[in-house]
């Protein structure tokens, strides 16, 4: 698995408005809606859900938002760069500019976590990430993920 196997061009945004987590919660889900057709209503919910048990924020500044929900045939990513980080309850209490969202289908196995550990292992490389939060084009923000691939791969 590869990131360009779960994220869509169009599924790449960079955002300046966005001031809470759940505007961000709002953002994805209206992505998703229009990059992969699933109702954004359920994503909101799957998004709030899942973060209720606890923050994703992993730290250095990334947060990896992951749902399951009815909808989607295959594991699907989302992703996000702000403009002016938000705090986001990340496990190094530093605040959040970068977030990869996973959506995966209620019935998948392994695949929603290998997705998770590829965004993660991936995102973890720090020229990666100033390469992220240098450009704020979303074809050259998907292009700096899709050429990662291969960083890290277990």
């Amino acid at each position: 698995m590869q990131i360009s196997d779960i994220l869509k061009q169009g599924a790449v945004r960079s955002l300046s408005q966005v001031t809470s987590k759940k505007r961000l919660f709002h953002e994805l889900s209206e992505l998703a809606q229009t990059v992969y057709g699933l109702p954004a209503s359920e994503v909101l919910d799957a998004l709030q859900e899942r973060e209720s048990l606890g923050p994703t924020g992993v730290g250095h500044g990334v947060a990896l938002p992951h749902a399951r929900l009815h909808g989607p045939e295959k594991v699907v990513g989302l992703f996000i760069r702000l403009d002016k980080p938000l705090d986001f309850d990340a496990v190094d209490r530093q605040p959040v500019d970068l977030i990869f969202a996973l959506l995966a289908p209620k019935s998948t196995g392994v695949d929603h976590l290998k997705a998770l550990a590829l965004v993660s292992r991936t995102l973890r490389d720090g020229d990666l990430r100033a390469k992220l939060r240098a450009n704020d084009d979303p074809i050259a923000l998907h292009a700096v993920l899709a050429a990662a691939q291969g960083i890290k791969a277990a």
